[in-house]
């Protein structure tokens, strides 16, 4: 019964900032990658950041000096910090996961229901 829970979402002006946070929960033996996806209405999903076990980053290049990813591994949880937030950056932001549930079974991916950022210019 895993579940990734996002909070921190919001509406906030443009230039503000807002940090996102999503805990897994559940029955884990491990974690991979995590990571924060965007949708706005009418566009595709689209990948905002992901961080791996060990720390390394990727973002998009839209929010890349703007927003940071990290994780909390000892917590299930993995954050975004976001700053300088822009009118473009509105969206409900997912959390993803790779998650193993025990030592013999296979990685599956999760997916949060999503927390809406918007950002008013």
């Amino acid at each position: 019964q895993v579940q990734l829970v996002e909070s921190g979402g919001g509406s906030v002006q443009a230039g503000g900032s807002l940090r996102l946070s999503c805990v897994a929960s559940g029955s884990i033996f491990n974690i991979n990658d995590m990571g924060w996806y965007r949708q706005a209405p009418g566009k595709q999903r689209e990948l905002v950041a992901r961080i791996t076990r060990g720390g390394s980053t990727n973002y998009a290049d839209s929010v890349k000096g703007r927003f940071t990813v990290s994780r909390d591994n000892a917590e299930n949880t993995v954050y975004l910090q976001m700053n300088s937030l822009k009118p473009e950056d509105t969206a409900t932001y997912l959390c993803n996961a790779d998650i193993r549930r025990t030592s013999v079974s296979v990685t599956v991916n999760y997916w949060g229901k999503g927390t809406l950022v918007t950002v008013s210019s």
